[in-house]
């Protein structure tokens, strides 16, 4: 007799399982209105994620702090988070009016305002993802804050260890510390997190602001003292969503007025109804391919100037080819509807094609006049709101104006499955994760394209994830390793092709044979440790496979 086949599941269907759990549960927390992160309402999140153990947030699951993920998450949290027990978040409900100051987290594009010393409001306009993305960092902060308050409370009235005490003077001091007594805080905070002395000196300056160098300790002295209050007082942390953002989220109201905008600049301008080529991708690799050879007239070679051009201190350099650009037909629309996504728009016919840096069909492009639309990067789920909102015809005197939009390209960076940071990522289909939906079109830039140009390209199938912090290597090894052979991962690609083929295939609005691009640059392999979006930016080696697919996109584009 055949014994029963016994089927285990398998830490990839494990983590696939917690994801899907974290996303039903933020929407219905997101439904009720307001939830305790570390109270009964808030016992799945935190049971998923450490289910998941996402490669970003390292060593989650274990006692001691996880410092590389702590850098990460405040760095895309407002600063005085930390200090907060009221989390509000809120719709674009006129706080800019106010005589509140917006905090810009340094790695994402949200206003925050500080209403007192409890209470930070955090501003979604970028729809559901940027939710998804706040409640899993802060649910990553609030396991932390735990782990700092067991190790330092010592019975139930609250009495707390002596690193504990040392800290909370070093942090509570007005004095600026010296040397000694900054070494002496990081002992005793290395000890609460379970750290050496090493690793936290060796990340203590990545926390520092110029206002507070101190940040670290500050940091993990709130963290701490906010969790001792909820585990003696039993007084939670509270995160609500305001009725306004309840009743707004997905009606695209940012995105229509962006789209709005951006179609009467067009139809004041005369090119609204010129062939239109648009472009996702960031506020300088256009402008500096088309413009930087005339604005500054280097002997070195263009990828040097490229490089040039991104260091911090080359503020003169890139102030000078923006102003060549806006003499040259470039036009600038800086966000005003909430979406973040500013706007450049390239009028050729006002560029001289004889001194364009690609290699350029001088005749066509003299004939054709085409327009160039620059958009910067949407996040997620607001990639669909913006393109689906853009396509739509323009609606001039009751008559509709279809876009003569002739090709859509989306340059991005993404985490690489098969190679290293600096890589670039040609993909031929985008697979939504926790969906059965997949979108394959065909791809007008190929791998061929950038033969001899000395970079590593891979072409495959790569999968649109709802959030980069929730990857983990077993759910990312199983889409590699099976007959899916994704090459790697982003957040916007099947969003951008639904509204792409919606309006091109179903609406009809746009060209149903209108041209796509689409090409990454690897900013991570979250496959290799050390080598996740924890580790830290690209820096200059990001800049070449920018810039390579740019010239690539625009080669196409003007022959």
């Amino acid at each position: 007799m055949s014994k029963k086949k016994r089927h285990e599941r398998t830490r990839a269907q494990e983590s696939s399982n917690a994801i899907e759990r974290m996303y039903i549960t933020m929407r219905h927390l997101f439904n009720r209105g307001f939830y305790k992160p570390m109270g009964v309402s808030g016992e799945t999140l935190r049971q998923s994620l450490l289910l998941l153990r996402p490669e970003i947030y390292g060593s989650i699951g274990d006692e001691k702090a996880e410092l590389e993920g702590l850098l990460y998450v405040i760095d895309r949290l407002p600063i005085g988070i930390e200090e907060c027990t009221f989390i509000n978040l809120t719709s674009d409900e006129g706080y800019a009016n106010s005589h509140f100051k917006p905090i810009i987290p340094p790695k994402r594009r949200r206003n925050c305002y500080r209403i007192d010393a409890e209470q930070m409001n955090i501003e979604i306009t970028r729809g559901r993802s940027d939710i998804y993305d706040i409640l899993t960092h802060l649910t990553f902060l609030f396991i932390e804050s735990h782990k700092i308050s067991n190790r330092v409370i010592i019975d139930e009235n609250g009495a707390t260890t002596r690193d504990w005490i040392k800290l909370e003077k070093a942090v509570l001091s007005t004095k600026k510390l010296t040397q000694p007594e900054r070494e002496i805080a990081i002992t005793h905070t290395a000890n609460i997190l379970g750290r050496t002395f090493n690793e936290l000196t060796n990340v203590y300056s990545k926390f520092a602001t110029p206002k507070q160098p101190e940040r670290l300790l500050h940091i993990v002295y709130w963290l701490g003292k906010l969790a001792i209050e909820e585990q003696i007082n039993n007084n939670k942390r509270t995160v609500t969503f305001s009725p306004v953002l309840r009743e707004r989220l997905g009606h695209h109201i940012h995105g229509e007025i962006w789209a709005n905008t951006i179609k009467e600049t067009l139809h004041k301008n005369n090119l609204l109804e010129r062939p239109i080529h648009i472009i996702s991708a960031n506020m300088h690799s256009v402008m500096n391919t088309l413009f930087a050879p005339t604005a500054l007239k280097s002997k070195k070679d263009i990828f040097e100037v490229y490089e040039s051009l991104s260091q911090k201190e080359s503020e003169s350099l890139r102030n000078k080819v923006t102003k060549e650009a806006l003499l040259n037909g470039m036009i600038y629309i800086k966000d005003s509807s909430g979406t973040n996504i500013d706007v450049q728009i390239f009028d050729t016919d006002k560029i001289d094609a004889s001194k364009i840096d690609v290699k350029t069909n001088e005749a066509a492009l003299n004939s054709e006049k085409p327009v160039v639309f620059v958009m910067d990067y949407a996040f997620g789920e607001q990639a669909y709101e913006t393109i689906d909102e853009l396509l739509k015809p323009y609606i001039v005197k009751g008559k509709d104006i279809h876009l003569n939009v002739e090709s859509i390209s989306i340059m991005g960076k993404a985490g690489i499955l098969e190679g290293g940071k600096g890589d670039i990522m040609i993909p031929t289909a985008h697979i939504f994760e926790g969906t059965a939906d997949n979108y394959p079109f065909k791809n007008e830039l190929k791998k061929e394209d950038f033969e001899g140009e000395n970079v590593n390209v891979c072409e495959g199938s790569m999968i649109t994830v709802l959030g980069t912090s929730l990857q983990n290597k077993d759910i990312l090894k199983f889409f590699h390793d099976s007959t899916w052979h994704v090459i790697g991962l982003e957040m916007e690609g099947a969003h951008y092709q639904k509204a792409i083929q919606a309006a091109s295939k179903v609406r009809n609005s746009i060209n149903p044979n209108v041209k796509v691009r689409y090409a990454y640059y690897a900013s991570d392999n979250p496959l290799e440790t050390g080598s996740t979006l924890a580790s830290g930016g690209l820096g200059t080696s990001g800049v070449k496979p920018t810039y390579l697919i740019t010239r690539k996109i625009l080669e196409q584009l003007f022959n």
